[in-house]
């Protein structure tokens, strides 16, 4: 989508917001509407509006400064996060209300119809009304309250995911080898350096066989990771830190004002790689060696369904011995189901991200729902067909929304196991 149908689609959210308005606001005075004291009454109705208004004055102001070949802010990604918070809790509320109201208009039109005539009016409907707009404020403010949370905690709120797999041709010389994985930084939405540290720190604690990272080391320009080479730099591990690029990476969210400087941000980037000490797999492999016993780590570049189509799997694998132990980095999960799970050769475990987890779902034991299961069927955690085994990380990073709400930041810890 370009600039003019970005612009037109926000707009559009901007006029559907004002338009909620006014039905919440109707609520709002339902409430008030029995207060003895004015000032309050006064100070709330009118608070909700310029509350409600002068987010979107700040959202418009925002937008008219985007600029495409800039990339968005960390004050436009704020201000975005809060416009679409609001507007969310301006459904709740609105969902409630209709119920409401439309239970009352059945109500009436019963009575009507067996009184002939017009019903008169009933205070007790009045305080139904009162009553249910107040349950919707209440509802209402749990969806606003986890914006907020999401805002300034969640998206730093990192937890570590342990995965154990077994394998029965797993070389014995790897039994118990251990991998960290992070996958999506975003290095260019981060807003709190010292929240982010955390999560470095975290996963150097881990102290891990080997590190691999796999794509989506920016949003969109190389210099976003710029700030955070001496950060990131300082994950290690004995057998080495590798790493692939995700569907951000090769700038094709941006404007650029040539072919040769989009390709030169790329080669930055790549770089930048090296200056985190990571070795870039580009449809490429290595051989891991332990007490004289060998692993394949194969990273493809991005292959995405509806995304940048580019790695090549069979130019990866090129060498690699086919009893070979495989595992391959590949930043979106659905290469795992179009490509890797069916591939003549077989590949035992894939490390994947991409999808975020949405950055909002809910995750307890036994039960696991994000909205972006209806586009990936396989979104976050692990999954195994036939043998072959995916692993998708949660991502460390953000993008968009800046928050997390439930699918917390992730630092995976793979642990090879032989059956």
């Amino acid at each position: 989508m370009n600039r003019s149908g970005i612009f037109i689609v926000f707009f559009i959210f901007i006029a559907i917001s004002i338009l909620f308005d006014w039905y919440v606001f109707s609520g709002l005075k339902t409430i008030t509407n029995t207060w003895q004291n004015n000032t309050y009454r006064l100070l709330v109705n009118w608070g909700y509006f310029v509350l409600s208004l002068g987010i979107i004055a700040l959202f418009l102001f925002a937008l008219s400064g985007f600029n495409a070949s800039k990339g968005v802010s960390n004050f436009q990604s704020w201000i975005l996060s809060l416009f679409l918070g609001l507007l969310i809790t301006k459904i709740v509320i609105i969902l409630i209300l209709f119920l409401g109201d439309i239970g009352q208009f059945i109500y009436n039109l019963i009575n009507k119809l067996r009184a002939g005539n017009e019903s008169p009016s009933n205070p007790i409907l009045s305080g139904r009304r009162k009553f249910i707009s107040e349950i919707a404020f209440m509802v209402a403010a749990i969806p606003l309250a986890g914006t907020i949370y999401a805002m300034l905690k969640g998206k730093y709120d990192y937890k570590v995911h342990r995965q154990t797999i077994y394998y029965d041709d797993l070389p014995a010389a790897f039994d118990g080898f251990t991998i960290t994985q992070l996958s999506d930084i975003h290095s260019g939405s981060f807003d709190n350096t010292t929240a982010m540290q955390r999560g470095i720190d975290l996963a150097k604690a881990q102290k891990s066989d080997l590190f691999v990272f796999t794509g989506d080391l920016v949003n969109n320009f190389a210099w976003e990771i710029t700030p955070y080479i001496n950060r990131f730099s300082q994950i290690k591990a004995p057998f080495g830190q590798f790493s692939v690029l995700g569907n951000h990476d090769y700038g094709d969210y941006a404007e650029w004002r040539n072919e040769s400087e989009k390709a030169a941000n790329l080669e930055k980037l790549k770089q930048h790689h090296k200056s985190l000490d990571y070795r870039l797999l580009l449809d490429e492999n290595i051989t891991l060696e332990k007490n004289g016993q060998k692993i394949s780590l194969i990273g493809v570049q991005n292959w995405g369904k509806g995304f940048k189509q580019v790695g090549n799997l069979s130019k990866a694998l090129n060498g690699v011995d086919a009893n070979a132990f495989k595992i391959l980095l590949s930043h979106d999960p659905t290469h795992w189901e179009e490509k890797v799970k069916t591939h003549p050769v077989k590949v035992h475990l894939t490390l994947s991200g991409h999808t975020h987890g949405a950055q909002f779902g809910i995750e307890i034991p036994g039960f696991k729902w994000s909205p972006v299961k209806y586009r990936y069927p396989d979104w976050a955690g692990l999954a195994h067909e036939n043998g072959r085994y995916l692993y998708i990380n949660r991502g460390f990073g953000f993008l968009g929304f800046s928050g997390r709400l439930g699918i917390w930041p992730e630092i995976t810890v793979i642990t090879l196991k032989k059956a």
